[in-house]
């Protein structure tokens, strides 16, 4: 990316560009998302409900840091895709378990939010990219999709391993498998840049989750049984030294740009 574009990119974009290290990191946060979740909810005995209650309140609170950025902010910005990531998880967790919707209707109903929302986004931006999400209104709708993103994700993955039978190893390597398919629409036959994105932001969440169950579950159910508490240590860890990579590239970008202005 030239100086040029990343400077007019950072001033007015407040989400990251697309490259390796963003599906890296957003990868591993939705892998986080399905252990973190897990570990709040059953490790740590606060329950469904409860750790629902404190995640979304959190995310509540990091969403209105987010807003309040001016330009893409790593730091800021993927601790809200953490954070949503468990909240999408927990949403799916509650109707399954809490209310006993099955896998099938909230993977149809996740499905048909998802696409009223890119319908709203669409009517009223005229596009879908995520390269320009300089306003409040496209970050509100880019957020809401986000969110469905996760939900959706989270019904589809257990709806496969759990219901359909699976496992969580053979789940991954479908969903992966149809990312690759997407990739190869995109690079080789041209899918729309747009679409394909979407598509496979939506089928990460369950490669992540399926990998993320795979690790930590016992090995009776499937997994290598690192557990919920090491696994989602880890991939934090993870997180965290990319966003200080990321941190770092973008400001000495933003400073190159900036000299050659002057």
């Amino acid at each position: 990316m030239d100086v040029t574009r990343q400077e007019t990119y950072g001033a007015l974009n407040r989400v990251p560009e697309v490259k390796v290290d963003f599906w890296l990191i957003k990868l591993m946060a939705v892998t986080m998302g399905e252990t973190a979740a897990d570990y709040l909810a059953v490790n740590l005995g606060l329950g469904l409900s409860a750790t629902s209650l404190i995640m979304s309140t959190v995310l509540i609170l990091a969403l209105a840091l987010q807003f309040r950025q001016r330009q893409y902010v790593p730091w800021v910005y993927w601790t809200a895709v953490v954070l949503i990531s468990i909240v999408g998880t927990l949403v799916t967790d509650n109707l399954v378990d809490n209310f006993h919707v099955p896998l099938e209707v909230t993977t149809i109903v996740f499905t048909l939010a998802l696409i009223a929302t890119f319908a709203v986004w669409y009517a009223y931006e005229k596009t879908l990219s995520i390269h320009s999400i300089f306003t409040t209104r496209r970050e509100a709708f880019y957020w809401l999709a986000i969110l469905f993103t996760f939900a959706l994700g989270t019904a589809a993955g257990d709806l496969v391993a759990e219901k359909f039978g699976l496992g969580f190893a053979a789940t991954g390597l479908i969903f992966g498998a149809i990312i690759a398919l997407v990739a190869v629409g995109h690079f080789v036959f041209h899918l729309n840049a747009v679409v394909a994105f979407w598509l496979a932001y939506i089928f990460t969440r369950p490669l992540g989750a399926s990998f993320g169950d795979f690790l930590s579950q016992p090995m009776e159910y499937g997994g290598l049984g690192f557990g919920t508490i090491i696994t989602s240590l880890i991939f934090l860890g993870c997180i965290i030294a990319i966003v200080v990579y990321m941190t770092v590239m973008f400001r000495s970008g933003n400073r190159k740009a900036a000299s050659q202005a002057a």
